[in-house]
């Protein structure tokens, strides 16, 4: 006979189904972004740090393999967000280089919100790598605000340069 579940096991009510259907259309949105965001971080990382993006730099950096980087940096192009030419690399336009600064932004304040509640810097740093990019508007404003109240008190000392 199955058992009884407790409160916390139980499911919560449903939601609507046109708004369960919404939740996972921004969900699948979020996931189609998400690689273009992470090549775009990179690439103007690579730029900013040693001048050039390279396929083979960005394919080491990712665990990927140099087809899987022509593929996405492909669709980058026909985005508009970045441009490439055979043996000078990969560079970002004007709409990639902001891409990557929403992104770096985004990534630094959940990276932050992990730190503050305790969580240690490298799992924040990998477990910031997927919440950036599923994270809303919302929660984001909450995170700075949470923050900035935290820091205001003088519980926690700023904890790095963000880009907002």
């Amino acid at each position: 006979m199955p058992s009884a579940r407790t409160p916390a096991e139980s499911p919560a009510s449903l939601p609507t189904e046109g708004s369960h259907a919404a939740r996972f259309r921004k969900t699948r949105v979020a996931h189609s972004a998400a690689l273009s965001e992470d090549y775009a971080e990179l690439i103007a990382d690579l730029l900013q740090t040693s001048g050039e993006a390279r396929v083979t730099d960005i394919a080491r950096r990712l665990g990927v393999s140099h087809a899987t980087v022509n593929k996405s940096v492909n669709k980058m192009k026909r985005e508009g967000l970045a441009t490439a030419r055979p043996y000078r690399g990969v560079f970002l336009t004007d709409a990639g280089v902001a891409l990557a600064a929403r992104v770096r932004a985004r990534h630094r304040l959940v990276v932050d919100l992990l730190l503050a509640v305790g969580v240690p810097r490298e799992d924040a740093e990998q477990d910031a790598e997927g919440i950036e990019h599923y994270v809303s508007e919302a929660a984001l404003g909450a995170f700075e605000r949470f923050l900035g109240k935290q820091r205001d008190t003088g519980i926690a000392a700023p904890i790095g340069p963000r880009i907002l």
